[in-house]
């Protein structure tokens, strides 16, 4: 069997830095080969190229990077070329101590010993069209969050101007009227209208994003698992397709408590010998997912429990008796987990994590079929 040669790459859009690193057992690890290269795939062929000559003996090469701005296109080069690839997940790698001065030679050498050792997490490489649809849903919600920031400066353009609205809730139809009809100055009454102007664009834009999300959604891939997630309160086609793609094959997670760490909605922990203290939720992994599904979580917080509006029962419709059963007992527990955690004078906000928490499992054994040992 060929001895193994890792391979730490510090990957910039300016250039490489390269460590390799051969584990000994039983002594000291072999470090050697650093080395600052461009950036690209050709830089890392090349490299490789050179240890097969300077090396002796016959080995296998594994090289991974830290998860950043080049994404899976890199991974996916090397891989084509026949080199194993690994993506590190930048949360999951220590660092020695006494080593936290930064430099490329001091990250490549860190990724090889993490790599080496097994002592890091490496990401999970989606298929290409669960890239794409990724990115799709990445793209619309960049326009949602120019949305809100114009509709902020909407706001405090009337309030610097005295303009407070009367009625119960903002960007409603009657609040837009209301803006269109305010009496301002020249000159002032042109810059709300650009305001206006670009908010009615971004509306539109999104619109349109949704309509061609439901038509992804719609395709054989995506189909029958939207519409199992749909039956979830709080779960509309984006949060489904969004889960689906960057999330990939959900039996790679155990339990559903580990689904739910993978996004960051279980507690954090800082003890110290018999002392327990229990923080807030960890915030590892997916940022996007984890918001996402604290979104869905506030709009399960609210409403009867056991009550089903009209509207979730027209998303449940198609699916299998088993599946929307499963998703009412889950409805059903998580509403009610909240208002029971209100009234232990919880806040809402500890409440809401919990329910997300309780959704990601939820989540996890729908798309895993795990349908009665989740609500166990």
């Amino acid at each position: 069997m060929n001895r193994i040669i890792y391979v730490g790459i510090d990957v910039h859009s300016t250039n490489f830095t390269f460590c390799s690193l051969e584990p000994v057992f039983g002594g000291e690890d072999r470090l050697f080969a650093q080395v600052q290269t461009q950036p690209g795939c050709a830089s890392v062929v090349r490299y490789i190229a050179n240890l097969r000559k300077e090396i002796p003996y016959k080995f296998d090469v594994i090289c991974g990077y830290e998860a950043g701005c080049f994404g899976y296109t890199l991974m996916r080069q090397l891989v084509e070329k026949g080199i194993k690839c690994l993506i590190l997940a930048p949360s999951t790698i220590n660092v020695q101590k006494g080593k936290r001065r930064k430099s490329d030679r001091r990250d490549a050498e860190n990724i090889v010993r993490n790599m080496a050792h097994n002592s890091c997490s490496y990401v999970h490489v989606p298929d290409r069209d669960d890239e794409q649809i990724k990115d799709y849903i990445r793209m619309r919600d960049d326009h949602k969050s120019a949305l809100t920031k114009v509709k902020q400066q909407i706001i405090a353009f009337c309030t610097r101007h005295g303009h407070k609205y009367p009625g119960k809730s903002n960007w409603t139809t009657r609040h837009i009227k209301w803006l269109y009809d305010l009496k301002l100055d020249p000159l002032d009454t042109e810059i709300l209208n650009e305001y206006m102007t670009t908010y009615e664009y971004q509306v539109n834009r999104i619109d349109q994003f949704n309509d061609r999300i439901e038509e992804l959604a719609s395709m054989d891939a995506y189909n029958e698992k939207v519409n199992r997630l749909r039956c979830f309160l709080g779960i509309e086609t984006v949060t489904a397709l969004a889960l689906i793609a960057e999330t990939g094959d959900f039996a790679r997670f155990r339990k559903g408590n580990l689904y739910a760490a993978y996004l960051g909605l279980i507690p954090g922990e800082d003890s110290s010998g018999d002392a327990i203290n229990h923080k807030t939720i960890s915030k590892a992994g997916n940022v996007h997912l984890r918001k996402l599904l604290i979104e869905a979580a506030q709009g399960i917080c609210k409403g009867r429990i056991g009550h089903k509006s009209k509207a979730l029962k027209a998303k449940q419709r198609g699916n299998d008796s088993a599946v929307i059963a499963y998703a009412d007992k889950a409805n059903e527990r998580m509403r009610r987990k909240y208002y029971r955690m209100i009234q232990r004078g919880k806040t809402r906000n500890i409440a809401v994590a919990a329910v997300s928490r309780e959704l990601a499992c939820f989540v996890w054994g729908m798309m895993t079929g795990n349908i009665k040992g989740t609500l166990a």
